[in-house]
């Protein structure tokens, strides 16, 4: 993974900055994948219930999996994955029985790796067990909250979890914020932290990459006119005259107390 510097031949080159990772770069596994409908913020009626959504590039989406219930089954490592709807990469897995699956790439974790699910399995970069077998202090990650529900903790890059302490029944974890949760035994959770942590560093340069991603500009309300906006109009250059309201007119922070 090398972080790329752009030339500063345009405006928008000049503060970019890339990750240049060794991944797949031809066609990705159609079988596990399907065309995601994109609805730019709009509902069932065609109404705009989210602002600031549209223009995306078109996707399609990898069905990942996150259960990784294909117990006491030898997998390998084919290739590792650029993923467009998820900041962590994606590797695809091929099982000794033929089936090919998506799985949240973790840290260390190359081409040609074996990984394997299971209570028998070895503490071991991208096994999946029962978090009662896990030992206290080992990093993890796609953490089940309920037992067969699939993973919903630590899928984003560069994040893990770690086990503090281990009862009968139920398993203390330490989320990368620090907070503490309480999960049955029973659940899975994947050995190793999430890779891509250098996405954060990832500087996209100009707005027209924003807009790729379906992001839409944002405007400010005191920028507006007194019709399209309570902060709007006024002379010069003014601070709205009120607290921060939205354009609906409700509070968006919470009222000062005066002392």
């Amino acid at each position: 993974m090398v972080l790329f510097k752009f030339k500063p031949v345009t405006s928008g080159t000049r503060n970019k900055i890339k990750i240049f990772n060794n991944l797949y770069k031809f066609k990705f596994f159609k079988k596990n994948s399907k065309i995601l409908k994109f609805n730019a913020g709009r509902n069932n009626k065609g109404t705009i219930t989210v602002r600031h959504i549209g223009g995306r590039f078109k996707r399609k989406y990898r069905y990942v999996d996150f259960f990784r219930n294909k117990d006491d089954i030898l997998g390998i490592v084919e290739r590792v994955e650029y993923d467009p709807n998820r900041n962590s990469n994606i590797s695809l897995i091929l099982y000794s029985d033929g089936e090919r699956r998506y799985i949240i790439s973790p840290k260390n974790l190359f081409i040609s790796n074996t990984v394997i699910s299971g209570p028998s399995a070895p503490v071991k970069i991208g096994n999946t067990m029962y978090l009662k077998y896990i030992p206290l202090g080992v990093k993890i990650h796609c953490v089940e909250l309920k037992p067969g529900k699939g993973c919903i903790c630590s899928r984003s890059a560069g994040s893990y979890c770690v086990i503090v302490s281990n009862f009968s029944e139920t398993v203390i974890i330490m989320l990368k914020s620090g907070l503490l949760k309480k999960v049955n035994s029973l659940c899975r959770a994947t050995i190793g932290e999430v890779g891509n942590s250098e996405h954060f560093l990832i500087k996209l340069g100009k707005a027209g990459c924003k807009r790729h991603l379906g992001v839409r500009p944002t405007v400010r309300g005191v920028a507006m006119n007194p019709v399209d906006h309570p902060h709007g109009g006024g002379e010069g250059k003014s601070s709205g005259g009120r607290d921060p309201v939205s354009p609906w007119g409700k509070l968006s922070k919470p009222l000062k107390k005066n002392v």
